[in-house]
């Protein structure tokens, strides 16, 4: 499996950052060896002194496609689940800096959080989902799938015009404004509308 990620796809948060807003949507990857292992907790790694959480609607995807049009890209999912992709922004900004690749500040072993996957049919509007995450019983991020430059049908096509998209694969749909430091000792809960998709510590 293989893990797409997606980057500016909301307004406030490309503004939180002062980052350019793109013209295409932004890909970067992940590779599975970046998955947090279920119940186990995130541990800050020691490259970084700056590691941010950043909450997203995710889709997995269920079948092979190639040069998905848009309006058959409903076809090609029928799971929705929420997760986190770790950033450690200070490795990120020197790349930046430098005009150098992301991975090695978004793609570490670890940065991938993958919450509870849940039927499609279980969403009245896969374009207005509503979701959270709580740090420490504190909401810190908040979301609305409708707020996303690109939804997710979108996302799919584009995607797969460059890559073969393979049963399993996950796309990570951006994240909105809000994002944050961790420290040791904080707790993270997802919330997709009104279920808890994962609950991690950090060390």
């Amino acid at each position: 499996m293989k893990i797409i990620c997606i980057g500016r796809n909301y307004t406030e948060h490309i503004n939180e950052l002062a980052n350019e807003k793109p013209t295409d949507p932004v890909v970067f990857m992940k590779p599975d060896s970046a998955i947090l292992l279920k119940n186990f907790p995130f541990v800050i790694p020691a490259f970084s002194d700056d590691i941010h959480y950043e909450v997203e609607v995710l889709v997995k995807i269920n079948k092979v496609g190639k040069h998905i049009e848009p309006q058959f890209a409903h076809k090609y999912y029928d799971e929705i689940g929420l997760g986190i992709d770790f950033t450690a922004r200070d490795v990120q900004q020197k790349c930046k800096e430098k005009g150098l690749p992301w991975e090695k500040a978004k793609a570490f072993d670890g940065s991938a959080v993958l919450g509870e996957f849940y039927p499609k049919s279980e969403f009245k509007d896969i374009n207005n989902i509503h979701f959270s995450l709580l740090k420490n019983g504190q909401m810190v991020q908040k979301g609305n799938s409708g707020e996303m430059l690109w939804k997710i049908d979108e996302l799919i096509s584009y995607v797969s015009q460059f890559f073969t998209l393979k049963i399993g694969d996950i796309i990570f749909t951006g994240t909105p404004a809000g994002v944050g430091k961790v420290a040791s000792k904080d707790e993270l809960i997802g919330i997709l509308e009104d279920k808890e998709a994962f609950r991690i510590v950090v060390k």
